[in-house]
Formats: structure tokens, sequence, C-alpha cells
């Protein structure tokens, strides 16, 4: 069964989540636990820890199906040593809200290496971040995210994403998040059949299916391969309805959350519908 949702508004805490999902008619949602362009976040109030899940509960809604995105600030590959503290601490910090309200996956991009040392020592940086920070936590998943390979963003390849989970050592604490639009940016092919098998058989001898623990459901502004990340609503971009119709209809992606974050919100009621009606 598909589980279809969108990343809702945390506006006025957390705990008005669930409702917004409801609303829309998303079986699984995203949300920020905190302001996600700030380092800094009050602590979360046991009132909203409690609101989350009395009302997650309340409206059916499992915590497999919750998959929260970290911080944009956030750099767990940053060349600087200061710099890359500072983003290790606030990951733990996202980690360990997580923890306080239930969720067990956090999805993140795996940062960017700035022009300032190779891919591989990136790479090497994102591993060992996870690492410290699954030290310090307990019962969540650090997901990461395919990026698209904008300016010196890392990740857009799945052999990158293979690195850093090699790196890892807890390989039940990790995972990935495909975002499609990404995906069709950085090269992989999901607009037609053969493009669609091409790219998921080679992120299974890549990544491997039992590591996919997520979907962002977006199609893309431009071109295969542009390495430009600008979402579209879906059927209106570069991918097009046939490459979310194989999507739907793969079992493979079956029980993860899968996450719009499509420009247009007002649609995404008609959205989570159209994608419905695509996996029956």
């Amino acid at each position: 069964m598909k589980y279809i949702g969108a990343h809702v508004s945390a506006a006025g805490g957390v705990e008005n989540v669930p409702e917004r999902a409801d609303e829309i008619g998303a079986k699984a949602f995203a949300l920020f636990t905190k302001n996600q362009r700030r380092w800094e976040a009050p602590p979360l109030t046991p009132e909203s820890i409690a609101g989350f899940k009395q009302k997650c509960a309340a409206l059916n809604y499992k915590m497999d199906y919750v998959m929260p995105h970290d911080s944009y600030l956030i750099n767990l590959g940053h060349p600087d040593e200061d710099k890359l503290q500072k983003s290790r601490n606030a990951f733990t910090v996202e980690l360990k809200r997580c923890e306080q309200l239930g969720i067990e996956l956090l999805n993140f991009h795996p940062g960017n290496h700035l022009s300032k040392i190779s891919v591989d020592e990136c790479l090497q940086r994102n591993s060992e971040s996870i690492n410290r920070a699954l030290e310090q936590t307990e019962g969540v998943t650090a997901v990461i995210e395919n990026t698209a390979g904008q300016g010196t963003s890392i990740g857009y390849k799945f052999e990158y994403l293979a690195e850093i989970i090699d790196g890892v050592e807890d390989k039940s604490r990790v995972g990935v998040c495909i975002d499609t639009c990404h995906a069709f940016a950085a090269g992989y092919d999901m607009s037609t059949a053969e493009g669609y098998q091409q790219m998921m058989t080679e992120f299974d001898q890549t990544v491997g299916f039992e590591y996919l623990k997520g979907m962002h459901l977006n199609d893309s502004q431009k071109e295969l391969g542009s390495r430009v990340d600008r979402h579209a609503n879906i059927g209106e971009g570069k991918i097009g309805i046939k490459g979310f119709e194989l999507l739907m209809q793969d079992d493979r992606f079956d029980d993860i959350p899968m996450i719009l974050e499509t420009p247009n919100t007002e649609r995404w009621p008609e959205e989570i519908e159209l994608l419905y009606q695509m996996a029956k």
C-alpha cells in the first residue's frame, strides 16, 4: 500500500501538523520540528509533544509514515572544522527532537564540499557526522536524501549515497530518501519505462532497496541532467505523468512515506488524489 502525503506547515507548533495533513487527505507527512532557517530553537514543550502524539494517534498516523526534514543550514560534510561541529551539534539536536516526538526518521541533505575539500573527504565527513549523532541518540534513523548536484552539493549519484552508508557503523539506523526531481536533474531518467527500470536497477545494485526509507515526489522544471533543483507540480515538468505512474505501480515503494514538496501547495489534495488513482 502507498502512503502519500506532503510536507505540511508546523506553524503554531508541531501539534498542529497531523490535522493539517489530514485535511489534505494525506496518509503520510513531513514537517520541520523547528525553524529550518535558524540554528537555535526553543525546546519542545511537554504540551506540544503530548499534543503531537495524541493527534497522530487519533488520526491514525503511524510513525513509520512521518519523515521530518532537518534544517537547511546543516552541512554534515562542511570543510571548516568549526562550522562542521556546529552542523553536527544541530543535527544531533534535531534527532533528539524526533526522539521526543516518537518519530523514527529524520531526512537530511548530505551538504556541500564548497570546493575546499574533495568529494571523498566530504562523503567521509558525512559518515562520521552520522556516527557521532547516532551514538548520542536512540531509535531515529538518519535518512540521506539524494541531491540534484547543484553547485558543490554531493549526494547526486547513487554511488555517493552508498559510500556514506558504507562509513556508517550502525547500518540499522541509516537509510535513503529518493527525491524524484533531484534524481532526474542529476541524470536519472524516470520519464520513460526504459529509463525508469534502468534507474531502479542501478539504485538497487548500488545502494539497495533495503535502505529505502522514503520518497519525495516532485516533477522537475529543468531538463534531464541539468543539475538544477527546481520542483514542479506532478505532471507539469520534464518527468511527466508517465514517470509517476510507473512509480505508483511499483510495489517496492509500498509502506514508506511518499512526500509531496511541489510548489503549488493549494493543489496538494488534488495531487494526492491523483497519485492514489495511479496506484490502483
